[in-house]
């Protein structure tokens, strides 16, 4: 029987021309590269076109992960900082506050960035190959899950799906996403639910969130697995480096969510209370949806210049940098599925702040949690690690090699026993 392990590495591919990652990003880089160094199986890449699946050059593809780990990493020893990182850096370092260090807000309408010329080749080829029959195919993007037909064909050939889901945000907090995207991806779910041989999730939260979604839908579920993912090497390693002045970090896309209008308001307390001596605070990620709030903080109130600076596109190298400098990293998000910035915070040995919420509840029990609305409370755990780092607690973090080890034991991906995957519950 075939060897094969299909690869769905559509949202990769769609990923070419960025200089920086998001979490889902991540966790396709790595399975990627997971796959290509197993040992027992040989990895397709393939893609989703026109409901169905389509090879991708191997060669070509090995080459685009090689280079978008080099572009991602950032290695200190193999890139310069570009204008903004030194602006940024330099502004952190300064005795007093400097002008604000923004990166460019988005106009409305402003059109998409062109994709680069290996976009294009691979994605409008008129040359389609069909992938050859596999024992596996995995989706790890929530890519190729708006209609059935992918997953269903799949499982007509006999190949199992292995689907990763990272959250049900837009289904159960709407409000937080852009129009339309709470249908599209509950199509999505649905289609996991109803078509997946076995759904991989990245807590306990989300996969109890999917198993309410599918008892509201009265839908059977597939075997689910919690998997906690792994973390880059370099937030790994612990190398505290202050700056000159205390300021704290929050990383992720500035969108409704991310609670940043609120982190805001907070911040102009804390510089009406404290004066010259308030923290700096720096922001490191895209715009996202409806983050006109955080725009006309940033943009228009006097008390936060200087104060807050906005950055993105950041290498993982300069990111972990900016990150072990913190007095802490600050995640006051009202949902998440995981949060990935502020396990990397604890593996760091860098102090978090975070919203009492479940996902941070599971993954970082040990940081200063406070409810994402409690103003107060916020306000004074500021001030205080403005004064004084905060302690850290001895934390465990995630690893891949661990993330890896759980999902091949329940897959049976081994290479005495093959893939008994429809006999493991």
């Amino acid at each position: 029987m075939s060897q094969d392990i299909l690869f769905d590495a559509s949202r990769l591919l769609s990923r070419t021309d960025r200089s920086a990652p998001t979490g889902v990003d991540r966790v396709c880089l790595a399975y990627a590269e997971w796959l290509v160094d197993h040992p027992d199986y040989r990895m397709v890449p393939v893609r989703s076109r026109h409901d169905q699946l389509a090879m991708v050059d191997d060669a070509w593809f090995r080459d685009c992960i090689v280079e978008l780990r080099r572009r991602w990493s950032g290695a200190a020893t193999s890139r310069a900082l570009n204008e903004a990182e030194r602006r940024l850096f330099a502004a952190l370092q300064a005795d007093k506050p400097t002008a604000s260090v923004m990166s460019q807000a988005p106009e409305p309408g402003h059109p998409k960035r062109k994709k680069t010329r290996a976009w294009k080749q691979y994605f409008r080829a008129k040359r389609v190959a069909a992938p050859p029959p596999a024992r596996l195919y995995f989706n790890v993007g929530h890519t190729s899950l708006n209609t059935p037909e992918i997953l269903a064909g799949l499982g007509a050939q006999g190949i199992d799906r292995v689907v990763m889901l990272h959250d049900l945000i837009p289904i159960t907090h709407p409000e937080f996403c852009r129009p339309g995207d709470g249908a599209k991806h509950r199509r999505r779910v649905i289609t996991a639910l109803r078509h997946a041989s076995r759904i991989v999730v990245n807590s306990h939260y989300t996969g109890h969130e999917l198993l309410a979604f599918a008892a509201r839908e009265k839908l059977p579920a597939p075997p689910i697995d919690v998997a906690h993912l792994g973390l880059e090497p370099i937030f790994l390693k612990a190398e505290p480096s202050p700056s000159r002045r205390p300021y704290f970090v929050h990383v992720g896309t500035i969108e409704a969510r991310k609670n940043l209008a609120f982190l805001l308001t907070i911040w102009r307390r804390l510089q009406e209370r404290m004066g010259d001596r308030a923290p700096r605070l720096v922001l490191i990620g895209r715009y996202g949806w409806e983050n006109e709030a955080v725009l006309d903080h940033l943009q228009r109130s006097p008390n936060l210049q200087g104060l807050v600076h906005q950055a993105e596109n950041l290498p993982d190298s300069a990111l972990a940098d900016l990150m072990q400098g913190a007095q802490a990293v600050l995640a006051p998000s009202s949902v998440e599925g995981f949060d990935l910035p502020a396990v990397e915070a604890c593996a760091l040995g860098v102090p978090l702040i975070a919203s009492d919420i479940p996902a941070h509840r599971e993954l970082v029990p040990q940081a200063t949690l406070i409810d994402p609305l409690d103003g107060l409370g916020w306000l004074t755990a500021l001030e205080a690690a403005t004064l004084s780092r905060p302690a850290v607690a001895a934390y465990s973090p995630p690893t891949w090699p661990g993330h890896f080890a759980t999902v091949e034991a329940r897959l049976g991906l081994d290479r005495s026993i093959g893939f008994p995957l429809a006999n493991q519950a």
